[in-house]
């Protein structure tokens, strides 16, 4: 089932299925539910039209999705404008929230670059473009 732009597989549980909105963990759908006035344990599949159209008028009350997503895209370059400590780290493709970054944070900086010594499959790469580029001068 679609609901306001997003696909709900028709088998899950409402409590389940409502988390697939960007915005709607476990605690909000409880909220939800209970303003919409839909038992947790129904089936998607099993909504009346009355249930989903009350459900998606509870849903806008929400900020959810494109909002919420534009919302914390402009925070985050608000940040970055006024070179905040955050704003920087950003920038720089470092965590934000205080982790380490001497071993671990792989995920925020990126595939390993080896600095210093390079690998024998680099300097096998230099040495094909210097005798590729030294040959193209020599003719």
């Amino acid at each position: 089932m679609r609901i306001l732009g997003v696909e709900i597989p028709d088998n899950e549980r409402a409590e389940i299925g409502l988390t697939r909105f960007f915005g709607i963990g476990r605690t909000n759908v409880k909220q939800v539910a209970s303003m919409a006035k839909i038992d947790l344990n129904t089936r998607i599949k099993d909504l009346s039209r009355d249930d989903v159209s009350v459900l998606m008028k509870v849903l806008e009350s929400f900020k959810i999705e494109g909002d919420l997503k534009k919302e914390i895209r402009e925070n985050i370059d608000r940040l970055k404008a006024i070179k905040s400590y955050r704003g920087v780290r950003h920038i720089v493709s470092l965590p934000v929230r205080g982790q380490r970054t001497k071993t671990n944070a792989r995920t925020r900086k990126g595939k390993k670059k080896t600095v210093g010594s390079l690998t024998k499959e680099a300097w096998a790469k230099i040495e094909t473009s210097q005798n590729a580029a030294s040959n193209n001068t020599n003719k």
